[in-house]
């Protein structure tokens, strides 16, 4: 038997300590970064995910994909993870295996989401709900599935911009009755939106601060002063990293070279740094 402590126990921890900021990151290399960085925990959203596969965040990416992105971020970073789980992949019994095998690859928290499949975007327009009976029925069977007490369970609504602020709030409290550890309102407006869902809804509260979307920039702090305990950012080094990519592409396309941009670049030094590599010397493979 393992003795090594679970990640869930490991972030419930981090969480007592105050609001833990969560980046996002699209694949293993990411994750060092967000470590070496000094963060307590990473982030694995299913929408960059599918956009690193070349898909739109529509739920194509599969339980085996998002688990092998789970186990090499997680070995490769040593953090905490907390992943997208979608709609569960299916219906209650999909939701009971997608539990056993996102902790097998080393997760320490899953979200669940209520939409209905194909799910959308949660800062896109055109959102349908299940029936909020048939998403406590997900959330019980997460929570009794669980192979270990620290696995945190997160439950998300998308009500807000659907059916209205009050019905989130409302389906959030019988998520918590269900079992859920911590509840992730999607799409708020505003800080007031924030503010008031907080309030109404006590207990461990996930915010996503994502880009381009319905919720305006927020600071961590902010956040924290209104009761959120942990603070997601899903896309936001996908978005940083393709920007870069795009822009130096159409530079190496027009000058015939990647001369002029060197100094844009990761050296070679860095990303050996970064992989704790050193030329002539056995690597040693994260434990």
């Amino acid at each position: 038997m393992s003795t090594h402590e679970h990640p869930g126990a490991r972030l419930r921890r981090a969480l007592a300590s105050g609001t833990v900021q969560c980046p996002g990151a699209f694949n293993a290399l990411v994750a060092r970064a967000v470590a070496q960085a000094g963060f307590n925990a990473v982030y694995i959203s299913g929408g960059a995910t599918a956009n690193s596969a070349g898909y739109p965040d529509v739920g194509l990416i599969s339980l085996s994909e998002m688990c092998r992105t789970i186990r090499e971020v997680s070995t490769a970073s040593g953090l905490p993870v907390v992943a997208d789980a979608d709609t569960g992949y299916g219906e209650v019994e999909m939701v009971r295996r997608t539990v056993t095998e996102y902790a097998r690859a080393g997760a320490a928290a899953l979200h669940l989401e209520d939409q209905v499949f194909p799910k959308r975007c949660g800062h896109l327009d055109g959102k349908q709900l299940v029936p909020v009976e048939h998403m406590v029925e997900k959330v019980k069977a997460a929570a009794d599935n669980r192979p270990d007490d620290g696995f945190i369970i997160i439950a998300r609504t998308d009500a807000a911009s659907v059916t209205g602020l009050d019905d989130a709030i409302e389906r959030s409290k019988r998520y918590r009755d269900a079992g859920a550890d911590m509840i992730f309102p999607e799409g708020l407006k505003s800080v007031e939106e924030f503010d008031a869902f907080a309030k109404s809804c006590p207990g461990l509260l996930l915010a996503n601060m994502t880009e381009f979307g319905k919720t305006p920039m927020i600071d961590v702090t902010t956040f924290s002063d209104m009761g959120y305990d942990l603070v997601i950012y899903p896309v936001t080094m996908q978005r940083v990293a393709m920007a870069a990519v795009t822009r130096r592409l159409g530079e190496l396309a027009s000058q015939g070279g990647a001369g002029g941009f060197l100094d844009a670049m990761q050296t070679r030094t860095e990303l050996y740094d970064l992989l704790g590599y050193t030329p002539g010397e056995e690597w040693t493979f994260p434990s």
